[in-house]
This record gives structure tokens, C-alpha cells and sequence, in this order.
């Protein structure tokens, strides 16, 4: 009888890897992080308060200039032109809240660790507490596949903040990442005169570098080796707000917007992953709105009477951080443009396990805790 229930277990396995296989469209996967940047600057563009704000925008004409506009929708497309003109209207975007669209993170604190490993792990962890330089115990989606013989050696990770290292416990997992300070071996002249640069061109922070550098590391790591799964976090959004500078910030946010253009451009313009090529694009948290200066701000209740306590003036946390925002574009995927999700919402634990499915791959069969795939990025 044993034998027995085995075997069917054994049937049932290969079934659902069979499902998964036959429902495969998607070779590669690119996943891209903008650290803490609102839903409200993406689909309403400039916060006109915040950037007439001296307090907060030095270059207050400038922005205004640059990304104001008639209306949000006007504003938002002059913030973030490629994800409006490119990604919004060929792929699917959930989280614009002032539409009935919304996304939210399912942990309970709403900073960068736990937002990160939900993202990445698919799995929702609270003794993840605190941004410690703490590895970490659960397996990335790249890690789980960068163990499988398709993706082994063929998974890269780019980070700008000095935690991505633990986040994919670098040690345990042996995944190539690339992130904070820490530059790789040069491979050509390119990468020789970038290490240098980032010697010689400081971060205006300890533990984040500018991510230009970030950027044009992944870029030419791509071109090189053509990972098939590839993950880039860029930071300067989230650490920009925190320092109260709203212009940096939303100049900071068109510049990612720039930088995911140009990644599009090399995935379109390589034949290695021309038309068999997710981008998902999303963050770890979001900010406060009200009163004003929350959207320097995030954390929840629990948060702020425990490892936020500098924040316990607002007793009820920074309301609002807890939302994000999500949007695809590649083969697999629909072009249903902003999806409306109800009473609901979808959920950053959700994510890996849809990048999966993408990849023709179950969730069930890597770690069947991770949230189930959002069947609103799946064709």
C-alpha cells in the first residue's frame, strides 16, 4: 500500500510539471525594484504640495517644469514615460488605488527586509523584524532556481542597497549579486573604468550606492553572460525621501524610468531574448500621504512601537506604506492595461510564484508556501 500511495504521489508530481511545462511562453525573466517609490507619484505624477515646497524641493521650478502638467495623467506620463507609453499600455498594472486597483504587501512591518524577502521568497516571514544584516533563512525564486539543473550558473542579482548580501544569503545560495560597493572583477575596459568611478564618485550614503552604478553593472553582465533570470534593485527613491528631498526623488524615479527603457531596449534588440522575455517591474513598500511629511516615511503599527520607534509619534504607523504597485510586460502576459481588483487586493507574496508559472515552472514543486501565481499577469 505504500508502494502504492508513492506511486501516485510520484504521478501527481510529474502531472503538475507537465501542466506547468505545456503552459510555458516565457524563457527569461527580469525583475526590476524601485525601492519605496509611491503609487501616487506613478499614477498621479508630481504631488503639486510637495514640489511648491521649499522645505522639500530646492528645485522646485525645475520639477514643476519637467513633470507637472494639466492633469495627473498628463503629469504622471511626463514622470514615468516608458512605463505609460510603453509598459502600461502593452502589459498589465495593478495598484493605481485611485481606480479600484490595488496591491499591497502582506507582511506586517512595511520596510525594505521583510518587503524584499516577500517579493523574492514569495513567503511571508515575520521574524524578519528589522533591516539587520541578517541572512537570510528563506530561498529566493532565483536561488530555488539557480539549484535546478535549466538555470544553474544562469541567474545574476544587481542591488544598490549594502542588505541585498543577506537578503539572498550569498553565502548559502553562491548566486552572483552584485550590489552596494562591492564591485565585480572587470571583464573589459568598460568595467574597468566603471569600478573606478565608483571609487571615485561618492554615495551621498553609507550603505547605498548611486544607481547608475547598479545599472550599468547589470547592463553589462547581461550583454556578457545573458542570465536568464536577472534581478535589479535600485534604491535612490526610497533614500532620497528620506532625507526630505522631494526633487531628488521624483528626478530620481524618471531616472529608473530611463533605466527600465533601456533595459527593454536590450531585451528587444538581443536575439538571446527578443519575444520570449518577462520585465516585472514593482517595490517593497509605499509612504505616507497624510499629514504631508509621512511620505518621508514608512512603517506599520506594529513597527513603531518596536524597531521604529524614532516614528511612535504616529501611533497608528505611516498609514498608507503598506501599498505598492506591480506591472509586467513580455510574452505570457496580457495587455489589459490597469486591472481593477474589486474589494480585494494582490499581494507581493504572490509574485514569485507568477514569475514561476511565467516560466512554465509550479511553485508547488519548489516551496508550496509561497503565495499562488495572480492569474491578472497571466495570459
Amino acid at each position: 500500500m505504500k508502494a502504492f500511495i508513492c506511486v501516485i504521489g510520484l504521478m501527481l508530481q510529474v502531472e503538475i510539471a507537465l501542466a506547468a511545462a505545456a503552459d510555458a511562453t516565457v524563457s527569461n525573466i527580469f525583475l526590476v525594484t524601485l525601492d519605496g517609490l509611491r503609487w501616487q507619484e506613478v499614477f498621479r505624477g508630481l504631488d503639486q504640495s510637495l514640489a511648491a515646497n521649499g522645505d522639500y524641493a530646492e528645485r522646485s521650478e525645475t520639477i514643476i517644469a519637467l513633470y507637472g502638467g494639466p492633469n495627473a495623467e498628463d503629469s504622471a506620463e511626463a514622470l514615468m514615460p516608458f512605463l505609460h507609453n510603453t509598459v502600461f499600455r502593452e502589459g498589465t498594472m495593478v495598484g493605481n488605488r485611485d481606480r479600484n486597483s490595488c496591491a499591497r504587501v502582506s507582511n506586517s512591518w512595511y520596510f525594505s527586509y521583510p518587503g524584499y524577502n516577500e517579493i523574492l521568497t514569495g513567503v511571508v516571514d515575520e521574524s524578519i523584524d528589522s533591516n539587520a544584516k541578517i541572512p537570510n533563512a528563506n530561498k529566493t525564486f532565483l536561488e530555488l532556481l539557480n539549484d535546478t539543473e535549466d538555470y544553474r550558473d544562469r541567474v545574476a542579482a544587481f542591488g544598490s542597497w549594502d542588505v541585498f548580501p543577506y537578503i539572498f544569503n550569498v553565502q548559502r545560495s553562491g548566486l552572483h549579486l552584485n550590489a552596494a560597493q562591492n564591485a565585480d572583477p572587470a571583464e573589459n575596459a568598460f568595467e574597468v573604468f566603471l569600478n573606478r568611478l565608483q571609487d571615485d564618485i561618492p554615495s551621498p550614503w553609507s550603505n547605498v550606492r548611486l544607481d547608475a552604478f547598479t545599472h550599468h553593472y547589470a547592463l553589462s553582465h547581461i550583454r556578457n553572460h545573458h542570465p536568464r533570470i536577472v534581478y535589479i534593485g535600485y534604491g535612490e527613491t526610497d533614500d532620497f525621501a528620506h532625507d526630505g528631498q522631494y526633487d531628488q526623488y521624483v528626478m530620481a524615479a524618471n531616472r529608473n524610468d530611463r533605466f527600465i527603457e533601456e533595459l527593454w531596449e536590450l531585451i528587444e534588440g538581443d536575439d538571446f531574448y527578443k519575444g520570449n522575455t518577462v520585465l516585472f517591474v514593482t517595490v517593497d513598500h509605499g509612504r505616507g500621504e497624510e499629514p504631508e511629511e509621512t511620505w518621508r516615511h514608512h512603517a506599520s503599527k506594529q513597527s513603531v512601537s518596536r524597531s521604529m520607534q524614532s516614528l511612535a509619534r504616529y501611533e497608528e504607523g505611516i498609514v498608507g506604506s503598506d501599498a505598492v504597485w506591480m506591472a509586467a510586460i513580455g510574452p505570457g502576459v496580457p495587455a489589459s492595461g490597469l486591472v481593477g481588483t474589486g474589494d480585494g487586493c494582490l499581494t507581493s507574496n504572490r509574485i514569485a510564484a507568477t514569475l514561476l508559472k511565467l516560466l512554465g515552472e509550479d511553485y508547488r514543486l519548489f516551496d508550496p508556501d509561497m503565495g499562488a501565481p495572480m492569474p491578472e499577469f497571466l495570459q
